[in-house]
């Protein structure tokens, strides 16, 4: 179920998000920039689902191994 909220904002914000978001396509920027810090996570399920994905993991072990000469 879906709610309708007004809210104000200045008018460089307004003219930015038609710009650069798109007429349309703004309420669900929005919710999806609100929804982390509004709804609570479950981070262990999160990180689980995560390390399942053997691409992305495949990825962060290839990035940890190459910043390991920066240190």
């Amino acid at each position: 179920m879906q709610k309708k909220l007004t809210i104000t904002l200045d008018s460089r914000v307004y003219e930015g998000l038609h710009r650069v978001i798109g007429r349309g396509h703004i309420s669900q920027f929005v919710e999806d920039l609100v929804r982390p810090h509004v709804l609570g996570k479950d981070m262990e399920a999160a990180y689980r689902a995560m390390s399942q994905d053997e691409e992305r993991e495949a990825e962060a072990l290839e990035w940890a191994e190459a910043t390991l000469g920066d240190l």
